[in-house]
């Protein structure tokens, strides 16, 4: 989801790997051991949570998180817990990285120290606040300075609990006086509205006859305001605490006056510094985006280079080849091309170019496409695009199955417990590789049009260049499909959406060992040869050695052109999870409380059951067809006073969700938009609020059947396997080339030098791919070009918003402790970041 701004789109991604803690203090008792678990936090809300490892005071996860941040935060947060399967589990650590520090680690493995959890130190939300002093006369005649302070609203308070009943207490703090007021308590709302006014006086030693108002330095300095926000809470242990927001009077300055939005602080109690590495490390690697996106005409330029790519002779002098060059990653460069290629439907051609172009280079065909080239990346990310749910069909179930099993399959003696019989654990993998290749090999009917399309193009190219060699066809194609699509989604299930987490350590040996019988059943299909570094991994395959092998599936997998249009008719599961959902009102004089539910979402249907998973078969307590989901938006928190709300449309009711924070909730809309956006029937308009006693709360309507009053946001693809932004990935590929700008004017440097210079290659040139100097010239000309045009409308960007940048808004609080002294007769500006 991307935050508007002034024509300019912002999105915030994150993508992190959760690596490993180490010297976490031992249990206090004579176990000593813990059994930990990681969260992923933005501020205070949870959005990811890694699986329990188990008797470990360094526990290793191995856990890959990606989301689009659909909020502004000021922290990501990490914690790591304890289980206590008899009390509240219990927090060991926190790592909080502030936003504006992210870049500092970004794409780095980083061990950071965990620090202590406090409920002072735990804060998020905005205050805004309005001080004003003025003179008064009293009734003796003597001059007295009285300060009104305007408690206006909150937005963004933590969620404690499960509840939020928030209030604030206002102090007035000096060198021998400390008076407290408290506004009224705010019922189920993290947004709270106080409008309340507290007056405090505050005596001056000035006389009748100085007529302009001041305010002496010396008494200013001794005074200040704080402000803090308090949950009201019904347990015994006392009402949580928020934030706070102190404020020196000198901000009031000669006028008297002051009013700005303040970032919430964490509490000073003066406790005991803690030792570094006294509660253990965790390892991190982070990697924060920031795409500032703008309208579409601007990437024309680009973008039409970028997709005139297949049509470019040599390919190699292509705008998107030349990314591939330059990039210090060809992965960097494969993801925003594969998802811009796909968008704009050609995929095909562009890959089929930069293939071809690589199987003539390729000397010896047992080689082909077996480096980490830009072509084998495109194509990886491709198959991981495009084939999810065909894994999902194909793949899931069994490995859900091997998970829950846990039969043992260890089939290496050195590694075989005293309980296991090497014998029946190489009986137990041998069956689950049966069944895995069987599945694999009887699902090309459901391997998507365009992976058998660029299947294809592959056989082709290799056929042709390498014509002696017969097999060369069906290992070009069985590189990628076994080697690069099925084998590393049995390995890592959790990185290909198979599970949600990656698979514990005895499980993960058992996937391994089927991984590699797979992944080299399907590259030999036509050599019927094995060559294993491991003994046992020989002698197992052996068994495999008189079965039938993937000839057919590969031939039918690389034949194009097999159908125009194909539906899987057997229901996909895409998504589940427990969320709460509000009774729609089926039964007329049912009440319309809130349940905990489990819901299911396949390309057929939309359900909810009482119990996780559905295991006994008791039927779906409700069922929506996805012909039946007219829209999917967003419920105003206003409403039932809850985050993270939204709602789905149906003909007769609208059912209203809640889940479990703002990044489920933006999944649960995006996927349930796509796989009803063909609905022929989908609403344009829908009320953004509830239907409540009586009448609509966003528009007042009485009538329920009322029309929408809000345009509805839908506008996605109807293709439930990719969303993609067009303008967001070439904003990407723009970025990657100003960050390899230097490399963009040495290959330039490079045409240059083979144009006029016919003899052995430079060295510091050598690491290029350049057929055609002239060609390649002209491209990065052009490229250059629209790169420094983007960046100048960037800058531009910039100033403009420079300029109007107010410190102390609702968009940019005062936050941080170094800046609360604030000066209204100063700059109000800030500067921009990403």
């Amino acid at each position: 989801m991307a935050v508007e701004e002034e024509g300019l789109r912002i999105f915030q991604s994150v993508k992190i790997k959760i690596g490993e803690a180490k010297n976490i203090p031992p249990y206090p008792g004579p176990n000593r051991m813990r059994d930990c678990y990681c969260t992923v936090n933005l501020d205070q809300e949870e959005v990811f949570r890694t699986k329990i490892i188990e008797k470990s005071l360094s526990p290793f996860y191995g856990e890959d998180f990606y989301c689009e941040i659909p909020r502004s935060f000021r922290h990501l947060s990490f914690y790591l817990f304890d289980r206590d399967v008899f009390r509240r589990d219990s927090s060991i650590g926190k790592v909080a990285v502030k936003k504006e520090d992210l870049q500092k680690y970004n794409s780095k493995d980083t061990w950071f120290q965990l620090q202590h959890v406090s409920a002072d130190s735990e804060v998020q939300g905005k205050v805004h606040l309005e001080m004003r002093l003025s003179e008064v006369i009293t009734d003796s005649g003597a001059i007295c300075h009285k300060l009104a302070t305007r408690v206006r609203e909150c937005k963004g308070l933590p969620i404690v609990n499960g509840q939020c009943d928030p209030y604030a207490t206002v102090t007035l703090l000096g060198p021998s006086r400390s008076d407290v007021k408290k506004t009224k308590v705010k019922r189920k709302t993290n947004n709270p509205q106080f409008e309340e006014v507290f007056y405090f006086e505050v005596t001056r030693p000035l006389s009748y006859t100085r007529r302009q108002f001041d305010v002496e330095e010396e008494d200013v300095d001794k005074l200040e305001l704080r402000v803090d926000l308090w949950n009201a809470s019904n347990l015994k242990f006392g009402d949580e605490f928020l934030g706070e927001v102190r404020i020196p009077l000198k901000v009031l300055g000669q006028f008297g006056l002051h009013e700005a939005w303040y970032f919430l602080q964490p509490r000073d109690n003066g406790s005991k510094s803690v030792k570094l590495d006294e509660l253990g490390s965790l390892r991190l690697n982070i990697v924060y985006t920031e795409d500032h996106v703008f309208p579409s005409d601007y990437y024309s330029p680009l973008r039409d280079l970028l997709l005139h790519s297949a049509s470019v002779e040599p390919v190699s002098a292509s705008t998107a080849n030349i990314l591939g060059e330059v990039c210090r990653e060809k992965q960097e460069a494969a993801i925003p091309l594969v998802r811009l290629f796909l968008h704009s439907g050609k995929i095909v051609p562009f890959l089929s170019a930069i293939a071809n172009a690589e199987v003539n280079r390729t000397q010896d065909p047992n080689t082909i496409f077996r480096g980490n080239s830009l072509t084998s990346k495109c194509i990886d990310e491709t198959m991981k695009l495009a084939g999810m749910h065909y894994l999902q069909v194909t793949l899931k179930p069994i490995i859900d199955e091997i998970c829950a099993e846990h039969k043992p399959c260890e089939i290496d003696p050195v590694k075989l417990k005293e309980s296991e019989n090497l014998e029946t654990n190489r009986e137990n993998l041998r069956q689950y590789v049966d069944r895995i290749f069987s599945v694999i090999t009887k699902s090309g009917v459901s391997c998507p049009t365009v992976m058998c399309d660029i299947f294809f193009s592959l056989r082709e190219s290799a056929a042709t260049r390498f014509q002696v060699d017969q097999d060369v066809r069906y290992t070009a194609v069985s590189s990628f499909i076994f080697l690069r699509f099925f084998a590393p989604a049995i390995l890592s299930p959790n990185l290909f959406q198979l599970r949600p987490h990656h698979p514990d350590p005895y499980t993960s040996r058992t996937l391994t060992l089927i991984s590699k019988t797979i992944q080299t059943l399907g590259s030999l299909a036509k050599s019927k040869s094995a060559s294993f570094k491991e003994s046992y991994m020989a002698a197992f395959y052996d068994y495999f050695n008189e079965q039938k092998y993937a000839d057919s599936f590969l031939d039918l997998i690389s034949s194009s052109g097999r159908w125009d249009h194909k539906s899987i008719d057997t229901p996909i599961m895409l998504k589940e999870g427990f969320m709460i959902k509000r009774a729609q009102g089926r039964n007329r004089f049912g009440r319309k409380n809130f349940k905990k539910r489990w819901f299911r979402l396949t390309n057929h249907e939309f359900t909810y059951h009482k119990n996780k998973g559905n295991s006994k078969g008791e039927a779906a307590l409700c069922s929506i067809p996805i012909e039946n989901i007219l829209a999917v938006e967003r419920l105003e928190e206003e409403s039932f006073k809850m985050k993270n709300m939204f709602q789905v449309i149906q003909p007769e009711r609208v059912l209203y969700i809640q889940a479990n924070n703002c990044v489920e909730a933006r999944d649960w809309i995006d996927i349930l938009t796509k796989v009803s956006q063909c609905n022929r029937k989908r609403l344009s308009t829908y009320h953004p609020s509830a239907y409540l006693n009586g009448h609509w709360l966003c528009c007042k309507l009485s009538a329920d059947t009322a029309p929408g009053c809000a345009p509805c946001t839908g506008g996605l693809p109807a293709n439930i396997q990719l969303d993609v932004d067009a303008d967001r990935e070439t904003e990407r590929i723009y970025s990657l080339f100003t960050t390899y700008m230097s490399k963009l004017v040495k290959m330039q440097e490079a045409c240059g030098s083979k144009s006029v210079y016919d003899g052995p290659e430079q060295e510091e040139y050598s690491s290029f791919v350049i057929d055609d100097p002239q060609e390649t010239y002209k491209t990065l000309k052009l490229i250059i070009s629209s790169v420094h045009t983007l960046e100048q409308e960037h800058a531009q960007y910039k100033r403009d918003k420079f300029k109007k940048t107010k410190y102390g808004s609702q968009e940019h609080p005062i936050g941080d402790k170094g800046f609360q002294c604030y000066i209204p007769q100063q700059s109000e500006s800030s500067t921009y970041s990403i």
